[in-house]
């Protein structure tokens, strides 16, 4: 084998920061998956590990300085042959496994032992040291947000988002979604080291603030005015949902800020959940318009049938 100082392209002298640099600029260079035209790239970044096996690793480099092992990490003292930590011998960089061809031509994965090459070779190209035979890690996860309107998180629709990285995805809003919840859009993450899947989305879905009304988990609260003739006498009132107008019956004598219920009316039923509803707080509203008649109305009551109705606080 040739002298690794030589393989790596660094002096005797070089410091451990230099060794490590100059490798991970090799390993780059060499990796098969980058040379998919050169046959020779599996055997030259073969050759850049054995290497960093050996002057990447204080204990061996001093080993090796001192002419007590060679450069494929073996003794050289007579009767120890086949007890080094060659190249396949533990600690050591143990090669190549040629895998069935996919688009583009064969890929290949590694087996490293516990060596410093193993550990930045990860580093370099993604995922912790896997031996032969084990799966490979899959691409990292990323996180969107997609904010839509309170419509499209009722009845459904379709929002674009920004994913890490400049790219846009059009994502299915389903009906009924809640404020917060995730939806996992499979293989739109990060891509995977060689072999591997790569990661997922995960969007999550916010709903804009409505005019009208005010989203509390799957239950809608509204603020709904009313005169105060309908408040004193009663009756019927349209009042606004999400599937259009519906009647609300106003109890005679209500005040304001009594809260009348409409079941079902909040964000449809969603992923085994139930419909939510719609909370309708009455606001009492005078005349816009200044009026006499309900002037000298409000001075009678003021002085012949006066009441306080902050009595108590």
């Amino acid at each position: 084998m040739r002298d690794p100082y030589e393989v790596l392209g660094v002096a005797k002298t070089a410091s451990a920061s230099e060794i490590k640099k100059a490798y991970r600029q090799l390993a780059k260079k060499h990796h098969p998956d980058h040379n998919k035209n050169d046959p020779k790239a599996a055997a030259k970044l073969a050759e850049v590990n054995s290497a960093y096996e050996i002057v990447g690793d204080p204990d061996k480099k001093a080993k090796f300085d001192r002419g007590e092992i060679g450069a494929d990490g073996k003794p050289r003292f007579a009767g120890f042959e086949g007890f080094g930590a060659g190249a396949g011998g533990p600690g050591g960089f143990s090669g190549f496994t040629r895998s069935g061809a996919g688009p583009g031509g064969a890929h290949f994965e590694f087996n490293f032992g516990e060596g410093a090459a193993g550990d930045i070779f990860a580093e370099l190209f993604g995922g912790a040291r896997r031996g032969r035979g084990a799966p490979p890690r899959r691409g990292e996860d990323v996180a969107a947000t997609a904010t839509v309107p309170l419509e499209s998180a009722a009845h459904g629709g379709s929002a674009r988002v920004l994913l890490p990285g400049g790219r846009t995805l059009d994502v299915k809003i389903p009906a009924g979604i809640e404020d917060g919840q995730q939806i996992r859009l499979r293989g739109q993450g990060q891509p995977g080291p060689v072999g591997a899947e790569p990661g997922d989305a995960i969007v999550t879905v916010r709903i804009a603030p409505h005019p009208h009304f005010k989203v509390e988990g799957r239950d809608l609260r509204l603020e709904l005015p009313v005169a105060l003739y309908e408040a004193t006498l009663g009756g019927k009132i349209a009042a606004p949902t999400l599937d259009g107008k519906v009647e609300l019956t106003v109890p005679p004598g209500s005040n304001g800020g009594r809260v009348l219920r409409l079941r079902g009316k909040g964000l449809p039923a969603h992923d085994g959940k139930p419909a939510g509803d719609l909370y309708v707080a009455l606001k009492l509203m005078a005349p816009e318009t200044s009026d006499p008649e309900f002037e000298a109305l409000m001075k009678k009551w003021r002085d012949g049938k006066p009441y306080d109705p902050r009595k108590g606080m």
